[in-house]
């Protein structure tokens, strides 16, 4: 091997640390499970996404604009060559479909380095300001098994495959850190949603750790997904700043590629097991590895909640 052949070989661990990985993103659509995909693979990694909604076939939530096809074509147009997106329709609250979507990887790929659980889709089951006896029952349940059962029936298909290598990695992706949890995100069944990963990611971590594989929780910040801008805030990521005039708070909000960037640091880290069973952000993440969202600030939306609720919060575009 020439000196230049390993000049390249150290330039493309560099730049692709994950070369070589398989990741499973379970809920790859859109939002931060999009991101995470797309980000996985421009680090090198050969990522499965799945999710409901393809080109065929809308899911509950109704939004056809984002299919887990766009999201395969997006990792595959970031992984240069070396990472790819491959989209496979699942609904994670069908064991059947779940498991075959595993035994698909095995037989591919033979082995799963990185499983992200990120399944969610229940914002429009959530009736916000309803306390538990108002709240519709069949929503607010239906709400817990998307939140937190796929979690579990993805973890158990998948897990005997992540482990069957040491240096897995199970990323339980929620709404909320352990600290600020402790807070009632109410009402009850978004409380029960949020809640849920955080205990399965420690949980895990308890079970993990004897076949050398890491679980943690991964929350992004107040994530500008798709909805939150064209359907709350009527804005688009370039011009996301519009909202700030009605909604100064915010300011505090970061892209969905912020999340990604953080999962790829977690996944390329070889130390990555000091944080297993623990409770991470994207924001905090951003100042232990260095990295920033796509326009160059370090969002930190918790930082600032945790102050505003201090009463020591400055302005929210000083938590940048």
């Amino acid at each position: 091997m020439t000196t230049q052949d390993h000049t390249e070989d150290a330039g493309t661990r560099e730049e692709q640390p994950l070369a070589g990985k398989v990741a499973l993103v379970a809920g790859a659509t859109r939002g931060a499970g999009r991101a995470m995909a797309v980000e996985l693979a421009r680090a090198g990694a050969t990522v499965y996404a799945s999710g409901r909604t393809t080109r065929e076939r809308v899911s509950e939530i109704g939004r056809s604009s984002e299919t887990i096809e766009g999201t395969a074509e997006l990792a595959d147009d970031a992984g240069g060559g070396t990472g790819t997106g491959i989209a496979v329709p699942t609904d994670h609250l069908e064991p059947d479909q779940v498991a075959a979507l595993v035994a698909r990887i095995d037989r591919e790929q033979g082995r799963l380095d990185i499983l992200v659980n990120d399944i969610w889709g229940g914002d429009h089951l959530i009736e916000w300001d309803q306390p538990m006896w108002e709240h519709d029952l069949a929503a607010g349940l239906r709400a817990v098994r998307l939140g937190v059962e796929t979690h579990v029936i993805t973890s158990h298909y998948a897990i005997p495959l992540l482990i069957r290598h040491p240096g897995g990695l199970v990323v339980e992706v929620t709404d909320g850190t352990t600290e600020y949890n402790r807070t009632y995100r109410k009402p009850l069944y978004y409380d029960l949603a949020k809640n849920g990963p955080l205990r399965v990611a420690y949980a895990l971590g308890e079970e993990l750790a004897a076949h050398g594989a890491t679980a943690l929780a991964l929350t992004p910040g107040w994530l500008r997904s798709e909805t939150m801008l064209d359907t709350y805030h009527k804005v688009t990521e370039e011009t996301w700043r519009d909202a700030l005039a009605a909604t100064p708070e915010f300011g505090i909000s970061e892209s969905p590629v912020y999340v990604g960037r953080a999962l790829v640091a977690l996944a390329a880290d070889p130390g990555v097991a000091r944080f297993n069973g623990r409770s991470v952000s994207s924001g905090w993440l951003a100042r232990e590895y260095g990295f920033t969202d796509a326009d160059g600030s370090r969002p930190d939306a918790w930082g600032y909640l945790r102050d505003k609720a201090a009463g020591r919060a400055g302005a929210p575009l000083d938590y940048r």
